[in-house]
């Protein structure tokens, strides 16, 4: 089956396409591997190495790629969905293939200098690919091959390549003659292991995996849509395990930004509870890292944080309570005191809603900070509670007051006077008054 090249245009009649990838997942706990059936006949559609669109898989997923040379296979390590893959490829293919000016995919990447150049062979485009990460890195290491190379120039380079190898052999040949033991050299005169001018030592097939690193790579390379398309052993484990990954994971961020947090690390705190499958409960790991005895001035700082959870989210905002009470009883001395302060602060920053604290205030629970504390802490939050209640219960007898008020009132034209003027009468009024002064005395005010 095959796709438009960019999936983002849907006529079925665009001339440019490729198939559609496939992946096999193979092998077992840490062993286990997403092999891309077809990534040769993807890379032909694209006019790109087949590495190319490999290394970015693992690039962006933080994991280790491989190529299988007896079976020309391309393998991601780890278990990969082959619609998620299908996405990133997506990213690569408007990044390294379509042209910035046509969007078409007949464009030729060169190197020169440090420096990827791309052509546009539909409309004549040239410009340059300055995005610095370890794809681009990595074609600047193993640069494609130019197809645009004549046979002449073809077959001199083939001769200078002979010449070389002739010299190589002479110059060993008269080492061995007298007993030398020089070490070998690639064609460019380094000193090597033989393989073709590649040292061990500069593999770029594997990356280090310990945990460190990985991270370190997640940082650097990974958006916050990518992180969420991330595999790992992670949702395997239980809620509070995961709840303890995200501690570490904002415990990282709050180094970084001791202060408060930027927008970009609230986004990035925002995508790992939802990788984590977290996002509701992620509250108490904030409650647990951000609040202690000063918990009134560190939600005014850390209050867009705590919006973008507890937006329009009542799960949320229960956790959250929880992880309030949770603070309470770790700075019991200083903030029982303080429990009807800290609800109207939650309040009036707009963190929970009126309904929530109510729910909250109904039903004491024991099982978060025990019977006693619960009790101690609904005790202080009382006034607050009765307060919020009768704004309530004010605020609703009020709307009906009005509904009330406008029913009573008849609104009557009389247009035998000139200059039609209005009078209100009221419905309980059992005559017609003719003066309107005696009509308004009639108006009970207390049911207005």
């Amino acid at each position: 089956m095959s796709v438009n090249v960019n999936r983002g245009l849907t006529d079925q009649f665009y001339r440019y396409k490729m198939p559609k990838l496939l992946a096999k997942v193979e092998g077992k706990g840490n062993g286990i591997k997403t092999v891309i059936v077809n990534m040769v006949e993807i890379a032909k559609a694209l006019n790109r190495p087949p590495m190319y669109p490999t290394k970015y898989f693992g690039c962006i997923l933080g994991a280790q790629v491989n190529y299988d040379n007896k079976n020309d296979r391309y393998i991601v390590n780890g278990a990969h969905e082959a619609y998620k893959l299908q996405d990133l490829l997506d990213g690569f293919i408007q990044k390294y293939v379509l042209c910035p000016s046509c969007a078409n995919p007949e464009t030729v990447l060169k190197v020169k200098k440090s420096v990827i150049s791309t052509s546009c062979k539909a409309c004549g485009f040239t410009g340059t690919i300055s995005t610095q990460d370890k794809l681009t890195t990595y074609i600047l290491k193993y640069p494609p091959e130019s197809d645009s190379k004549s046979a002449e120039d073809k077959k001199a380079e083939k001769g200078k390549s002979a010449k070389k190898d002739r010299s190589k052999k002479k110059d060993t040949k008269n080492g061995d003659a007298n007993g030398s033991s020089s070490p070998k050299h690639d064609s460019d005169g380094n000193e090597g292991n033989g393989h073709n001018g590649v040292d061990e030592d500069d593999d770029d097939w594997c990356e280090d995996t310990d945990a460190d690193a990985v991270a370190k790579r997640m940082e650097g390379l990974l958006s916050v849509g990518a992180k969420g398309l991330m595999h790992t052993n992670d949702l395997d484990k239980t809620t509070e395990e995961r709840l303890q990954i995200l501690l570490h994971f904002i415990q990282k961020k709050k180094q970084s930004c001791p202060e408060s947090f930027d927008v970009v690390a609230q986004k990035d705190i925002v995508a790992e509870a939802n990788r984590l499958e977290v996002k509701d409960k992620a509250v108490l790991a904030l409650c647990e890292e951000l609040f202690d005895e000063n918990i009134l001035s560190q939600m005014k700082v850390h209050r867009l944080l705590l919006l973008r959870f507890t937006n329009e989210n009542a799960r949320a905002q229960k956790y959250l309570l929880r992880g309030i009470e949770l603070t309470i009883k770790c700075f019991k001395k200083d903030l029982v005191p303080k429990v009807a302060h800290i609800l109207k602060a939650l309040y009036d920053l707009d963190i929970l809603e009126e309904k929530t604290i109510l729910d909250w205030g109904a039903k004491p629970s024991k099982k978060i900070v025990g019977k006693e504390l619960a009790e101690e802490i609904h005790g202080r939050a009382a006034p607050f509670l009765k307060w919020l209640k009768e704004a309530e219960e004010e605020e609703s007898s009020d709307g009906e007051e009005e509904d009330e008020e406008e029913d009573d009132v008849d609104v009557h034209f009389n247009d035998r006077v000139i200059g039609t003027k209005i009078v209100t009468q009221t419905q309980e009024s059992p005559k017609k008054s003719t003066a309107p002064q005696e009509a308004a005395d009639d108006i009970d005010i207390d049911a207005i």
